[in-house]
């Protein structure tokens, strides 16, 4: 499968009105893009149903959830889910999966105590499903939203890659030194085209502060040597740039290429706006970054 080198993440792609939905999804892929990412979050269209509305609507991008939540559905429908789509546009649909988060988890009901051992399990579960489902051809890859050791060798030993969200190239390159040199590796950067830093980092704030209250996310950090200081109030200076690539295109094309050098296959873009959410805005970062990607 040919994700490309870039690709973009943005969490209105499970939110937006199918209609403009289309709309952005076409444009990303006239842009060059080699893959659209969708997340799966309470107030958002189910996955495969997202990824159908964006599969339909283009003809050559691939789309990739970032990520399917497993606590959504039980391993046998992830898994039909996934071969049906791949049947249906061969070699465009890409099953990136995760344990989600503990509060979330608990609202549904689950327990959230062992996430890696329900990630393994789940695994499997999909692996005797699939004996009884059409064959893809080619079967689509699976992902692992992985962050820490533990669930980054799952993702080397049970599954495709990973797909890390809200991390650094510090991150990346452990990654890929976990993952080893065959696993597909593609993190999530954000970025905003603002080269004013307090204009900057606000913007990034508002998108940093309620990941921070995640504990995944702040133990990811604090495993890349980032402190509770760091983490307070949205983040520190230090931390908010790591997090976020912001500047002129050029600045922003040199985070990417860090992720690429320290062993990304993929890069993920998120564009931020100031107001939150927007995909006019969003559409207009990519423009502007696109021909500065280093190719």
């Amino acid at each position: 499968m040919d994700i490309g080198r870039f690709g973009v993440w943005h969490p209105l792609f499970s939110r937006a009105p199918a209609r403009r939905l289309r709309a952005a999804a076409q444009e990303i892929e006239s842009l060059g893009f080699g893959t659209l990412w969708f997340g799966e979050a309470p107030g958002g269209k189910e996955a495969f149903s997202t990824a159908g509305i964006l599969l339909a609507a283009t003809s050559r991008i691939v789309v990739g959830s970032g990520i399917a939540n497993i606590w959504g559905r039980d391993a046998t429908a992830m898994a039909a889910g996934a071969a049906a789509l791949g049947e249906a546009y061969p070699g465009r649909f890409l099953l990136g999966v995760g344990v989600s988060h503990a509060p979330l988890v608990a609202s549904r009901g689950h327990d959230y105590s062992r996430p890696v051992a329900a990630m393994s399990a789940y695994l499997d579960g999909m692996e005797v499903a699939a004996v009884n489902l059409p064959a893809a051809d080619p079967p689509p890859p699976t992902l692992l939203a992985a962050l820490r050791p533990r669930m980054l060798e799952l993702a080397r030993d049970k599954a495709d890659g990973a797909h890390p969200y809200f991390v650094p190239p510090e991150h990346t390159a452990l990654a890929r030194k976990t993952l080893g040199p065959d696993r597909l590796l593609a993190p999530e950067q954000a970025f905003v085209l603002e080269s004013d830093p307090a204009a900057a980092r606000a913007v990034a704030r508002r998108h940093t502060t309620g990941y921070l209250a995640l504990p995944n996310y702040a133990n990811s950090l604090r495993h890349l040597g980032f402190s509770d200081d760091d983490l307070a109030d949205g983040g520190s200076d230090r931390l908010i740039d790591a997090i976020v690539a912001w500047g002129d295109p050029a600045i922003v094309a040199r985070r990417v290429a860090a992720h690429l050098e320290a062993g990304a296959d993929h890069v993920a873009l998120q564009p931020l706006s100031p107001e939150g959410p927007d995909l006019d805005d969003a559409l207009a970062q990519l423009r502007t970054l696109a021909p500065h990607l280093p190719r």
